[in-house]
């Protein structure tokens, strides 16, 4: 579902034919394809090219291009063609001489050429000439025309199975395998001009991928990212990113993923990856023996993996279209769908399939970047916490650390009832704990904004450094994890954790445990030991004490100038469990990774934060109690409203431009506002679908699930809400539409109970509709009957 951005709300445009379902429905931003389903293709004809796997594919304008590969018996050299539009095979025109058969080649296209570099060739069925090859092929898809690059100078070592992509108007090839060892390296050579290009070898920095072959490679946001592949003894499932200008690698981590999260996908090779917006889709390979088939997505954002469910028609359908498992398979892209061709499935068969899997291409959820830009603008700040000894101070925001953490709540409400008391003594009024404890019930919102004074919150068991850590993980749910590795950095979120044991909170908690194990090493370990002994921290101690005794680790440890200066107590400690390890003890008992941001949001917006609000939402006259500072994080309309133009009674009146929602429509918005839900009734989009422009949310999201539920879910069963929600906020078409379903299906809908509460205005549009609907011959048939 491709979405493009405007500056005024789009209309509604309607398929007016007639159906039950209604997947016909479109709005404007473009044509409407369920996302997440994969679809089964018709496969490549024996009579077009042989089944195969080791290929490549290509993407140009509206058709797939397959590239050589094997069929079991022979190397291929043959150019298929698929057309996605018409989704027919052919052969492509090709003249000149082709590259000689082969496999594990690699294939791109720049401009509008495809050029194949490397791969196996030789005769696979008597075992002869076998040898990679390091020549470079131009197909031109205008003219169909192979040309060979003739390069001079030094040239990448001859290889197959590497990785290789186009940037900045060149071919980077990388890793890959010789037919001796596996490889690392990497080349570039510009394909802007054949005369006077040469290849280069390129001095690669960081934490570079182990030499690996059978591995893919996709471009996004300018980063090349490799996954897994096969790399000998060290097959890892870590996901690489290459930044192409400084030519430095980085090993993404994965000490932020909480237990009980989606891991990354298991180790694996030949499978494929591609990029689509700021994801990354691993599809199939061979993990351990095993053919799985579930589609994995990284997104680049978030650092997070998650495995990607198909659209449920029903379970046959789902069963039926999507790939089984395979490796040596290749796919490609094209607007926003994915196709996947051939491969090596079950007991060796060769394929011909084709699959098509349609992206998801909603803007991404900005919720924790909202809250996060909140804490560091420190706008519309409610709260200072005093900390430590050398009262260093932090601001926030009371409903952000209220919804959050019930240690700091309990803290900040003790510090609300103490300056209650004591502005009561000063305007001299008698203390009454009645009336104190009744006036923390009343929301805020009734009293003149004016009158909020800056609350102040001591906290002398925590230090500025760490708590600043602790309260931007309370905004985003997530931390900034320091420089890897270095002990001062370590020792840092060893305080945080020592602040997240206190606080009670256990998804911080497990983040700065996975943190800390991960950064443990040879020449910090120690020192990480000391601290945890120090601040009593057990499992972080126990941690360390098993890193130093191990085989591998004990010998270096003990040799080195920190060892020397610890403390008699751990070195004791450490000879003695090096000379007895302690049983293993294992717990089956589930770790408790706490709540999220959305789970604790979700509960704030839902009754746990109303003796903290200091708004009043007015609609239609009816008060709605809500939090400033989250509505002014999540809006640019409400934030620059409190910045410059807060109303003195503290009371905000609602509406969609000159529309007032509906009660049900208005609570959807404020779940999408607080904790960013997009579920809603397929009538409540209606009303919110030009929400995000008035607004000012970060994005359209919001309007492209709008869009999504209109599609979908418009039936028999809902459609009497629909067009009442369509004939208030006057989308015409869609009115339009909701009548010629109820017209076609009267007889179910006539049975609906929501048919008598329609008004007499709408019950006349329908009346109307059905006589324009029923035939002349009907008439007749209907007055022979009289």
């Amino acid at each position: 579902m491709s979405c493009k951005s405007t500056k005024v709300a789009p209309s509604v445009d309607f398929d007016h034919s007639c159906s039950d379902s209604v997947e016909y429905l479109t709005l404007n931003f473009g044509p409407f394809e369920t996302v997440h389903r994969w679809r089964r293709l018709p496969p490549c004809d024996e009579f077009v090219g042989a089944r195969r796997s080791k290929h490549t594919v290509v993407a140009y304008r509206d058709a797939i291009y397959v590239f050589g590969g094997d069929n079991g018996k022979n190397m291929l050299n043959d150019l298929l063609r698929f057309d996605v539009k018409d989704c027919s095979w052919c052969r492509a025109f090709t003249t000149g001489t082709p590259p000689a058969p082969r496999y594990h080649h690699s294939a791109v296209v720049y401009g509008s050429s495809m050029f194949v570099f490397g791969g196996y060739t030789g005769d696979i069925y008597s075992n002869s000439n076998l040898k990679n090859k390091n020549d470079l092929f131009e197909y031109k898809f205008a003219t169909g025309q192979w040309t060979e690059w003739k390069v001079e100078g030094s040239l990448p070592v001859a290889r197959s199975a590497h990785g290789a992509t186009v940037y900045s108007d060149k071919l980077w090839i990388f890793a890959g395998y010789d037919g001796n060892a596996r490889l690392n390296d990497m080349w570039t050579i510009s394909l802007q001009d054949r005369e006077h290009a040469c290849w280069e070898e390129i001095d690669q920095s960081g934490e570079i991928p182990p030499s690996c072959c059978n591995f893919p490679v996709a471009v996004c946001r300018d980063k090349m990212f490799v996954f897994s592949g096969q790399s000998g003894a060290k097959i890892t499932n870590n996901l690489f990113q290459f930044e192409f200008k400084g030519h430095m690698w980085t090993r993404i981590p994965t000490e932020h993923l909480l237990r009980g999260s989606p891991p990354p996908p298991q180790r694996r090779y030949g499978h494929t990856m591609v990029a689509f917006d700021r994801h990354l889709y691993v599809v199939g390979g061979a993990a351990d023996n095993t053919l799985p088939n579930e589609l994995h997505c990284y997104d680049v954002d978030s650092q997070t993996w998650e495995v990607i469910h198909p659209s449920m028609d029903s379970e046959m359908t789902v069963l039926c279209q999507m790939p089984s498992g395979r490796l040596f398979h290749a796919a490609a892209v094209i607007q926003d769908a994915m196709y996947i061709f051939g491969g090596t499935v079950d007991n060796n068969v060769r394929s011909g399939e084709m699959y098509r899997f349609q992206f998801s291409c909603y803007p991404k959820c900005t919720l924790h970047e909202d809250y996060g830009k909140l804490f560091e603008n420190r706008q519309f700040c409610d709260v200072e916490f005093i900390l430590g000894e050398r009262e260093e101070k932090v601001m926030g925001h009371i409903a952000i650390v209220t919804a959050r953490c019930q240690w700091l709540r309990k803290k900040i409400l003790q510090a609300w009832d103490r300056q209650r008391q004591k502005t009561k003594q000063e305007s001299g009024e008698e203390s009454d704990d009645g009336a104190a404890g009744g006036q923390r019930d009343i929301p805020a919102g009734h009293r003149p904004s004016g009158t909020q004074l800056m609350l102040e919150v001591a906290i002398r068991e925590a230090e500025a450094q760490p708590f600043e850590v602790l309260m931007q993980f309370l905004y985003t749910d997530h931390i900034q994890y320091p420089r890897r590795g270095h002990v001062q950095d370590v020792l840092l979120i060893m305080d945080v954790y020592k602040l997240a044991l206190s606080f009670k909170l256990s998804r911080l908690e497990q983040l700065c445990v996975q943190y800390i194990e991960a950064s443990v090493d040879l020449q910090n370990v120690l020192s990480v030991c000391e601290n945890a002994n120090k601040l009593q921290l057990d499992q972080l101690k126990e941690h360390c004490l098993n890193f130093v005794v191990k085989e591998s680790h004990f010998n270096q440890v003990i040799m080195t100038k920190e060892f020397e200066h610890l403390s008699t107590p751990l070195i004791v400690e450490i000879v003695r469990r090096k000379q007895q390890p302690p049983p293993r003890l294992y717990s089956d008992q589930p770790v408790d990774i706490g709540t999220s941001l959305v789970q604790d949001m979700k509960a704030y917006l839902e009754g746990g934060g109303l003796e903290f609000c200091d708004i009043i939402l007015l609609l239609d006259g009816h008060p709605r109690p809500a939090h400033k500072a989250i509505l002014a994080a999540r809006s640019s309309y409400f934030e620059a409203m409190f910045r410059s133009f807060m109303p003195e009674d503290g009371q905000v009146n609602i509406s969609i431009g000159e529309m007032v929602p509906s009660k049900q429509a208005f609570e959807s918005m404020l779940r999408y506002i607080y904790y960013g839900d997009v579920n809603m009734p397929p009538e409540d989009s209606l009303y919110l679908f030009a929400a995000p422009y008035y607004y000012g949310f970060s994005n359209n999201r919001l309007q492209a699930y709008c869009k999504q539920n209109l599609e979908m879910n418009v039936t028999v069963e809902n459609v009497l809400q629909i067009l009442e929600a369509a004939d208030k906020t006057q989308a015409l078409d869609m009115k339009k539409h909701c009548l010629h379903i109820i017209v076609h299906q009267f007889i179910k809908v006539s049975k609906l109970p929501n048919l008598r509460s329609l008004s007499q205005l709408l019950l006349l549009d329908i009346i109307e509709s059905l006589a324009t609907h029923i035939s002349d011959k009907q008439c007749a048939e209907m007055g022979s009957d009289i």
